[in-house]
């Protein structure tokens, strides 16, 4: 099948805004459960242990295990460790702050992206990205409120630790993804999670009813239905395009924060959300203009 029959714009756009909605709701039933008194190292071990025979009956279905064999488990591994970070502090920030605060710290990524960017793979910034960085976190600033707000510190640190690994993370799979179809990385970082989160469990699982079981469940089947339809829409549209769905969440986080929990947002993430994501988008556009233009330079340099 060609490039050109797989660019269906509307149906990565909807893949994608479905997608973000199924992490929100992962995002909720997360909240919910450490209020139910599962232990987050629980929570992480069952969200990805699911992951792991829907991937793999996906993969039998599609053509045989073989379609998840790798031959980079040394560059899995450290994403692996990198993601088990990533989740202990998203997760963490999730169950610490309201969730609408807890998913726009997350925004912030792309932040960390550049300056990660900057300092591990020596790129060029110039005033468009650093107007952003200094932009979004002016916005996570007017939405922590140090000192006198009342969002707790400690859970707007966890959650900016969050956003620092999602963006090293993105890094590591841009390297991935060279080699890696997506759906091998989802899986690889399942089996690693499950791997290193299981010596946990003796000293912090405890007997569930089965409401608690329904609940671990939904977590690792609306994270796996809401990871697999994000990374399926980059298939079906361009990434600076789809992205735009991921703000999407900060609608369903709101939404959900106030019938599940009945917490409302202060003014102030009001104030500091639209910055924050304004930042995030600059960030993208920036990105996606220097990509063209390098494409257009590498290809007057080649002739072609």
């Amino acid at each position: 099948m060609s490039d050109s029959n797989l660019d269906r714009p509307m149906l990565a756009l909807a893949m994608r805004l479905a997608g973000v909605l199924g992490l929100a709701v992962m995002a909720a039933l997360i909240k919910l459960a450490s209020e139910r008194g599962i232990h987050l190292a629980e929570i992480i071990f069952w969200r990805q242990l699911v992951s792991i025979p829907l991937i793999a009956g996906w993969a039998i279905f599609a053509g045989g295990l073989h379609l998840l064999s790798t031959k980079r488990p040394k560059a899995h591994l450290v994403r692996g460790l990198y993601g088990v970070a990533g989740m202990l502090c998203t997760f963490g920030a999730v169950i610490l702050l309201p969730l609408a605060e807890a998913q726009t710290i997350n925004f912030s990524a792309p932040i960390f992206a550049v300056i990660l960017s900057m300092v591990l793979l020596r790129e060029s910034v110039g005033i468009w990205r650093w107007s952003a960085v200094l932009a979004g976190f002016a916005g996570i600033l007017i939405i922590a409120q140090p000192g006198e707000g009342d969002l707790p510190l400690k859970g707007a640190l966890v959650a900016l630790g969050g956003a620092f690994m999602i963006a090293l993370i993105s890094i590591q799979i841009r390297d991935l993804g060279k080699t890696e179809k997506p759906y091998v990385i989802v899986f690889w970082f399942a089996v690693t999670s499950v791997v290193l989160s299981a010596p946990l469990l003796p000293f912090t699982s405890q007997a569930h009813g089965w409401q608690d079981w329904l609940l671990l469940l939904g977590i690792g089947l609306v994270g796996t239905w809401g990871q697999m339809l994000i990374t399926m829409a980059l298939r079906y549209g361009e990434v600076a395009s789809v992205i735009v769905m991921d703000y999407s969440a900060i609608v369903w986080a709101t939404l959900l924060g106030w019938l599940m929990f009945s917490n409302v947002p202060p003014i102030a993430t009001f104030i500091g959300a639209p910055i924050v994501i304004a930042a995030g988008l600059v960030i993208t556009w920036r990105e996606r203009v220097l990509a063209r233009r390098a494409f257009v330079d590498q290809r007057q340099a080649t002739g072609t």
